[in-house]
């Protein structure tokens, strides 16, 4: 009896094993063929867009490679993204006036578009803007910090992340920058031949974006500055976009407007509730709130924004937000 018991038990349980790999197996196989069909399907649009989408997250490279060549890929970012620009901010010798009475006023302003929710933060004095940094990267202990750390260290009101940093595997510590870092006009990251993406502010304190040497940048007067990109408006121009001007992702957003006050604006992304947004999108919100110089700073997982002690956005990651070299803080 126990033996006929025993072997029933057997028989059930290579049953259910066969079930469940029959299961999984059909759910993988139909998720391929849905995802075949949408990225192959017959709107070039949509498979350009999620493409665009997952070439900018670390996973969804990989899952990208399952449907498309490298060549192609190549050829989809080309068709869909911004062009690069050789325009660099004015230089003037001109200081922005801010009135006494407006000196204080940092506004929250909520944005939202059809793929995408998120916070503008709009500062009227361009002074208190600073640039947190990671001074133990040449240390022991050099791993980075989260943006409220660098926001409660200098005593400031308000943050949100800055340069790109070193990211291996998407498990990087947030301890060495990316490229060109500058503090206080000394190059403290990357080296005076350098060429890359600067954003960053001169001793005027106006946000001067474009594509330069360390060196540039700093006969520019820059004080603070930091690498990512792409820079999105250059002297009131836009830049010019193709096809879908990106994918749709989380995105931290820098700009100033005429008047010398400065733009912060975080994207949420990655969920439900806010898929995120492009780059051509994050160009027309800089615009609509007349931002005359702006650029993209890291985003997805990174993209965070602190005000009065606490995070005001929605981080995409699970774990919350990331550690990082470099911050811009409002004080």
């Amino acid at each position: 009896m126990a033996r006929r018991i025993k072997a029933s038990i057997k028989v059930k349980t290579k049953q259910t094993i066969l079930i469940v790999i029959t299961i999984v197996l059909s759910i993988l196989i139909t998720s391929y063929i849905a995802a075949l069909i949408v990225l192959r399907g017959p709107s070039p649009t949509l498979s350009n867009l999620i493409t665009s989408t997952m070439m900018e997250t670390r996973r969804g490279k990989a899952l990208a490679h399952l449907f498309f060549t490298s060549e192609e890929i190549d050829l989809i970012l080309q068709k869909n993204s911004l062009v690069k620009t050789d325009q660099i901010t004015n230089y003037t010798e001109d200081e922005f006036i801010i009135p006494e009475n407006e000196k204080d006023n940092i506004e929250i302003i909520p944005i939202s578009g059809p793929t995408y929710k998120g916070t503008l933060m709009i500062v009227r004095d361009p002074s208190r803007i600073d640039l947190g940094v990671n001074l133990l990267m040449d240390t022991d202990k050099q791993q980075g910090f989260l943006v409220e750390e660098f926001v409660k260290s200098e005593n400031a009101i308000a943050g949100i992340n800055a340069g790109g940093f070193d990211d291996p595997g998407g498990k990087g510590d947030g301890s060495i920058p990316y490229s060109i870092v500058i503090k206080d006009g000394e190059l403290i990251s990357g080296k005076l031949t350098d060429y890359n993406s600067i954003i960053g502010f001169n001793d005027k304190n106006r946000l001067v974006v474009g594509n330069m040497t360390a060196e540039q940048a700093l006969s520019y007067n820059i004080e603070n500055a930091v690498t990512f990109g792409p820079i999105l408006i250059v002297n009131y121009e836009p830049v010019a976009i193709t096809g879908t001007g990106g994918g749709l992702n989380p995105r931290t957003i820098i700009g100033q407007r005429e008047d010398g006050a400065v733009l912060l604006l975080a994207i949420d992304g990655r969920q439900t509730t806010s898929l995120g947004a492009s780059y051509s999108d994050c160009i027309e919100i800089m615009m609509k709130y007349g931002a005359m110089n702006a650029a993209n700073l890291d985003g997805g997982s990174s993209t965070v924004m602190v005000y009065n002690g606490e995070i005001i956005n929605n981080v995409v990651s699970m774990n919350g937000d990331r550690r990082v070299p470099t911050a811009w803080i409002v004080k």
